[in-house]
């Protein structure tokens, strides 16, 4: 057992959709430092988890915990302020903008003094600081729809960096990438756990993540139906859990 505090803690959680009962009674945790695998097929209530705690849902009834806090994550907004960034399979990117654009879109740096003048010297830097970090062959002045899939993903990352994520929320970071570009990802995650941020990662293809998750968590029809660490299971075990539960 994990004595230290988590980071982010859910008690009881509950999601109504009308008559549809999404999330049924979810208690999960995550710790700053590790990396947590939510799996489970369509329907199974891993993205309707994610809405909630990256602010774009309300949840019906439980609670939510940040730091040992308990809190009301109302927005996206409010949870980037608490340290939440979600990285979407969309990747919620702006493809006509440039890769400097997207990292501050919404959060642009200013200059001291009553004008708010862009210090676009500043971003620059910053942008080009954390895109080294995290091995980008990009230019920060070039627009993202020349970016590759993976490289999309990693401008989205560098914003997390950027902006002192505690939580990185990956929705199917892998989705559609080549075999090139999941392992660019990967290595974005193995950063992120480095640097002590908490990943949790939104998937159903085990095998392709399985070599960065610390710890996985099934759901199914909005149920956590097991949890198992990287070091008991293997991938072939948590199909076949799947396919168990959920038949």
């Amino acid at each position: 057992m994990n004595e230290k505090m988590p980071l982010l803690r859910t008690e009881s959680l509950h999601k109504w959709y009308g008559k549809i009962h999404a999330l049924r009674g979810v208690n999960i945790e995550v710790y700053s430092g590790e990396v947590l695998a939510l799996v489970g097929d369509n329907g199974a209530g891993k993205s309707t988890f994610v809405k909630i705690i990256s602010g774009v849902e309300r949840k019906t009834s439980g609670k939510i915990f940040w730091k040992g806090k308990e809190t009301e994550i109302t927005s996206i907004e409010q949870a980037r302020n608490l340290g939440i960034e979600t990285v979407y399979q969309e990747q919620a990117l702006a493809p006509q903008l440039t890769v400097l654009q997207n990292i501050f879109l919404g959060r642009p740096w200013t200059k001291f003094g009553p004008l708010k003048v862009l210090d676009n010297k500043k971003m620059a830097q910053a942008a080009r600081r954390v895109i080294d970090e995290l091995g980008l062959n990009i230019q920060v002045d070039q627009e993202v729809r020349f970016c590759s899939g993976g490289e999309q993903q990693g401008v989205a990352v560098a914003r997390a960096l950027l902006f002192k994520a505690g939580l990185v929320i990956l929705d199917e970071p892998t989705r559609a990438l080549s075999a090139t570009g999941v392992e660019r990802i990967l290595e974005f995650i193995r950063g992120l756990k480095r640097q002590g941020i908490a990943v949790i990662i939104v998937s159903h293809v085990f095998p392709q993540i399985f070599p960065v998750t610390d710890r996985f968590i099934i759901l199914s029809r909005g149920e956590v139906i097991a949890e198992k660490r990287a070091e008991e299971t293997s991938s072939e075990d948590l199909t076949r859990i799947v396919i168990e539960k959920t038949a």
